[in-house]
């Protein structure tokens, strides 16, 4: 009976925090950490420092690149791909957002780009629901395929812990899976995405609207772009070192033999990524004119840290209640997840839902599951399911599309789950979760 009061008070902590918004989530988790300790008199569990670090060197990394004008560098490179080919944009938009992702660590990129979409779109008479909602749902599979997203150092940090066979699981295993599966799943969504819904001209709803002068004026608008931004030396200076920084850590990911011995053992990953992370910071400030009190105020650092807040007090109460009462949980889940391991990508993808957040989601689910004996292989198969925040339409990049798209194409349904996003993000994860499963299988991981 305490156990389900336990996990009753995590899932209105998690559910209220996520309601709230911003570090509440992380926040709530403190009237976790306290009722359990004090009221039902468990030990606190452990708080995921090194976890917390590598996601505060990669977000300070980013957040340089950000302050600097590096990323429009990148911005504006996405934009002509786009432009050169327009009747494409329903595939190329959802491959441009989530490769932004990747290379930046974060899905915030997507909300410069939503307008250019929608431009690109609407001037070649193409439907904008289909490149807009396929592209926010992309820009945040692009997490899972990222090697500074929070999310993956988290990932990779938890599997650090848990060797398989005497081997870990390391970055660049975690990579070969989520980037191949990521990339399977968004262009099936640009498949999917440049058939669905009426072409323009023979939208009933689309056609009365625009046929009021001020309505058609407001539709068309005046078009949005970077082509005209002047890019400094600076800014490319700062793209470079930020995409070097990456490079090197992949190539010292993939050969071991590189990293220093350090008490006979190759330098850990996870610190491998916060050295050069803060290194990357470093030089960016170093070398270009970058205002060292703008990065804090950056939206990649204000994220960044509140993710941090998050995945500290969300995991610490996960933790605390989930170590206490392992062996009942071992006996109880551990030959259902081994029979039937499809279940941890469902509780995954709900809990995703309720924190809406794929690293806070990692943070909660990752360490419970390989606790109770879900085998490693199926952790890094399923990551795809930490994204389940599709399934209502209130993530700040989805009602940023349906803003942006002044057609009104892109939309919440009269139902709410009915909107334009639910079905593309089922096509995305459902099949990176299947072409996960299948490389992890390849690679011998299950």
């Amino acid at each position: 009976m305490d156990i389900l009061m336990q996990v009753a008070i995590i899932v209105v902590c998690l559910f209220y925090g996520a309601r709230k918004g911003g570090v509440a989530l992380g926040l709530l988790g403190g009237i976790g950490i306290v009722l359990m300790t004090f009221v039902f008199k468990l030990p606190p569990g452990k708080p995921p420092v090194d976890v917390m670090l590598t996601i505060i060197a990669v977000v300070a990394a980013s957040a340089t690149l950000q302050a600097s004008g590096g990323l429009e560098v990148l911005l504006l490179g996405a934009e002509k791909i786009l432009r050169r080919n327009p009747k494409y944009v329903s595939i190329l938009a959802p491959f441009t957002t989530c490769l932004l992702t990747i290379l930046c660590g974060t899905g915030h990129v997507v909300y410069t780009m939503l307008p250019i979409i929608y431009d690109i779109a609407i001037k070649n008479d193409i439907r904008p629901e289909r490149p807009m909602a396929a592209s926010s749902v992309a820009s945040q599979m692009g997490i899972l395929a990222s090697p500074v997203s929070v999310a993956v150092v988290s990932l990779v940090a938890f599997l650090a812990k848990v060797p398989v066979d005497g081997h870990v699981i390391d970055f660049i295993q975690v990579l070969s899976i989520t980037i191949p599966s990521t990339l399977a799943g968004v262009l099936l969504i640009g498949i999917f995405s440049w058939f669905r819904g009426k072409e323009l001209k023979d939208d009933a709803e689309f056609q009365k609207r625009i046929a009021n002068p001020e309505q058609r004026q407001i539709v068309y608008g005046e078009s949005a772009t970077l082509l005209d931004k002047v890019l400094t030396r600076s800014q490319w200076t700062a793209m470079w070192i930020f995409i070097g920084s990456i490079v090197v850590v992949a190539i010292l990911g993939a050969f071991q033999s590189l990293r220093p011995l350090i008490n006979g053992k190759p330098l850990s990953m996870v610190l491998t990524i916060q050295m050069f992370m803060l290194l990357a910071g470093a030089l960016m400030i170093m070398f270009t004119k970058t205002d060292p009190s703008s990065i804090g105020k950056t939206d990649v650092f204000r994220a960044g840290m509140i993710a941090v807040v998050a995945v500290f007090g969300i995991a610490w109460m996960a933790d605390t209640v989930f170590e206490a009462h392992l062996p009942v949980l071992k006996a109880t889940l551990t030959e259902l997840v081994k029979t039937q391991p499809w279940t941890y990508a469902m509780a995954l993808l709900l809990v995703s839902k309720l924190v809406n957040s794929q690293a806070a989601a990692i943070s909660a689910m990752v360490p419970v599951g390989l606790a109770i004996g879900v085998p490693p292989g199926y952790i890094v198969a399923f990551a795809a399911a930490s994204y389940g925040y599709y399934i209502l339409p209130t993530y700040p990049s989805d009602l940023a599309a349906i803003q942006f798209d002044r057609s009104g194409t892109t939309h919440i349904g009269k139902y709410v789950v009915n909107h334009s996003f639910i079905v593309p993000g089922l096509i995305g994860v459902g099949t990176s979760c299947l072409a996960g499963y299948l490389l992890a299988g390849a690679y011998g991981l299950i």
